[in-house]
């Protein structure tokens, strides 16, 4: 066999970072250390993996080939690596959740798997569907928990559990006092949205199609908590997920506005890279997640384990 795990290492770490220094800061190598193991796995495979542009250095045809492979392949390596060292259960698992899965079940979710899998150490990145999903495709994920549609060819996509928007005000509001809008009354309020690129505001401008240019969208903010807080102060009205107000309308603090002509569901979905090795870990953590959620129809209704 002509190259090592290590020339595979440094070469998906150059590919990821797209740079031979910032790989090897990534590695703790030396930079003419990670420069010659990726020179001398070329030679020895009489074949190029980069095409250089000044010192920025990207995948081409062969090394896009190539990649998904050698993920894999470390992957395997190092569960092969903890069984030879005599050490039971999982390694790492680093998963990206978008802002309404993140906030509100994935901290909870990862908690439990934790408890039960105390040597597994979990990384959690919570950002927008488009984000997480440009992230499991260049393999910086192992997996994904999204509420968007995802259309990537090279990324598995797997439903969860059914989600679904309401829109909702402050008890101040007029709409309050009635908890119902036609699609022509909503037309006419001031609204507070979520940004483009995540899976909240597509379902939103889907269900919206044939009235966004005349939307009044005074503002679009990245977190559901400020939503909720602008919302409360009387800046206008929103539309997010069932599950991220339902403390709030327990409360009282905001009130749902139901809309008998808005189809306001979707979907939460598990995603990977098709040509990524499933772990242990990801195996067993997406099977806790279904456990969890079993025989529930809709995401607000999830009881959440309690966290010592």
């Amino acid at each position: 066999m002509r190259f090592t795990l290590r020339q595979l290492q440094i070469f998906v770490a150059v590919a990821q970072q797209e740079s031979v220094s910032r790989a090897a800061d990534s590695l703790a190598l030396s930079q003419s250390a990670t420069s010659t193991s990726l020179s001398e796995l070329e030679r020895q495979s009489d074949c190029q993996l980069f095409d250089r542009a000044g010192k920025r250095l990207r995948l081409n045809a062969l090394g896009l080939q190539l990649l998904p492979q050698a993920v894999a392949l470390l992957d395997q390596a190092k569960e092969i690596e903890r069984l030879l060292g005599g050490k039971s259960g999982f390694g790492s698992l680093n998963v990206g959740a978008t802002l309404t899965v993140g906030n509100y079940l994935a901290t909870l979710l990862i908690g439990n798997f934790m408890q039960r899998h105390p040597e597994c150490r979990v990384q959690l990145q919570v950002h927008n569907t488009a984000y997480v999903v440009q992230q499991i495709a260049h393999y910086e994920l192992d997996m994904g928990m999204i509420e968007g549609d995802c259309q990537h060819p090279d990324i598995e996509v797997q439903p969860w559990v059914e989600d679904e928007l309401v829109v909702f005000c402050a008890p101040q509001h007029a709409l309050a006092q009635r908890g119902e809008a036609s699609l022509e009354e909503l037309t006419h309020e001031a609204w507070i949205l979520r940004e483009q690129g995540s899976g909240t505001r597509l379902t939103f401008d889907q269900a919206m199609r044939h009235h966004r240019s005349g939307l009044n969208i005074r503002l679009e903010l990245e977190h559901t908590e400020a939503i909720k807080r602008a919302v409360e102060s009387g800046l206008g009205i929103g539309c997010i997920s069932r599950l991220a107000l339902r403390d709030a309308f327990r409360r009282g603090s905001l009130v749902p506005v139901e809309t008998p002509e808005l189809d306001l569901r979707r979907q939460f979905y598990f995603i990977w890279h098709k040509q990524k090795y499933q772990t242990a870990a990801m195996r067993e953590f997406i099977e806790l997640c279904r456990a969890l959620t079993a025989g529930v129809t809709r995401s607000d209704q999830i009881v959440l384990p309690n966290i010592a």
